[in-house]
């Protein structure tokens, strides 16, 4: 796992970031460009410039829901040679292709099986993308000058993705199929929430955000409280889970939620079911979660869906094991808070 220590404010942090894995952001920004426009993601064939303009129309949505991760990620693309709106393409992949799902239907690929454990105390997740998303990999240690200090999988400038910080809130996601607009994407939503300290002050960052794409958020606080956010450009949903676990993959199950659903192929209607009910079975035994070939997934086209990452976050003790790539290939790296 390759791991950032960075200290300072939102600038140093981007500064930082670019300067260590620039030529990784680049070579990410062309994959990603590449994939965006690709008919098997986006369900139609758009070229750079077209993704680079519905990026270029979420910038202010940014700036307006976080000035210092804006700060942030406008440092991290003038440091590392690339555009605001291609940062944006490198971090909200998925967020624009429901940008461009909103001129017509796409198949979208299944990302991303997670569990909230709040007997255990624990959250867990695979990450599931692109198999060439798997070399981008990287563990921040972040300690910024003002509020708690945090650990996020993320992957080569993305601002973040999966986390947990020092005051016990983790997050993690699943990818939604939605009708896109220009909004927030979900990295944001992700370290925003890794800024708070209250965790109904965290919950409210996912409920304020004026959303680009579908995303589910999973969010647990110190004490083993958790909760699941189905959060749709023009709908939310939340589910308290204080009790048993709750397993949550790539399909809403709020009918509210569920009616801004874009189209889905039933290939991946039936795999994300059955990722939720091998979930199901395992959600109190994260080793067999991730044991499970169902939900620890491969393949081997670089430009097909397999597990590139993997997270345990229990909160109350601070305390994460994370990996890249598929558990079970390599030993999990613990980290401590």
């Amino acid at each position: 796992m390759r791991v950032l220590e960075i200290y300072g404010d939102s600038a140093d942090f981007g500064r930082t970031h670019a300067a260590e894995y620039a030529p990784l952001i680049k070579a990410y920004l062309a994959d990603r460009l590449d994939l965006a426009g690709d008919a098997l993601w986006s369900g139609q064939n758009a070229d750079a410039d077209t993704i680079l303009s519905l990026a270029e129309s979420t910038l202010g949505h940014h700036e307006a829901y976080s000035e210092s991760l804006f700060e942030e990620m406008g440092e991290l693309a003038a440091t590392s040679g690339i555009s605001a709106a291609e940062a944006v393409v490198v971090g909200g992949f998925t967020d624009l292709i429901d940008l461009v799902r909103a001129s017509g239907p796409a198949p979208v690929m299944d990302e991303c099986t997670a569990v909230i454990d709040p007997i255990r105390g624990v959250l867990a997740q695979t990450w599931d993308m692109h198999v060439s998303a798997g070399e981008y990999v990287v563990l921040l240690k972040l300690d910024p000058l003002s509020g708690p200090a945090a650990l996020v999988q993320t992957t080569a400038g993305c601002l973040g993705q999966i986390g947990m910080n020092e005051a016990g809130i983790a997050i993690g996601i699943n990818n939604l199929t939605s009708i896109g607009k220009p909004g927030v994407t979900w990295p944001f939503v992700v370290r925003k929430v890794l800024q708070q300290t209250d965790f109904d002050d965290a919950v409210e960052c996912v409920l304020d955000a004026d959303l680009a794409g579908g995303h589910n958020f999973l969010l647990m606080g110190p004490d083993g409280v958790g909760a699941n956010i189905e959060a749709m450009p023009g709908a939310r949903h939340v589910t308290p889970v204080e009790v048993q676990p709750f397993v949550h993959t790539n399909h809403c199950i709020d009918a509210t939620t569920k009616s801004e659903e874009g189209w889905r192929d039933d290939v991946y209607v039936i795999n994300s079911d059955l990722r939720l009910a091998r979930g199901n079975v395992h959600g109190g035994d994260v080793e067999a979660f991730f044991a499970d070939p169902v939900i620890s997934k491969r393949a081997t086209d670089p430009h097909l869906t397999a597990t590139c990452g993997a997270m345990v976050m229990r909160p109350s003790s601070r305390s994460l094991e994370a990996i890249w790539g598929v558990p079970g290939d390599r030993p999990w790296e613990s980290f401590q808070l």
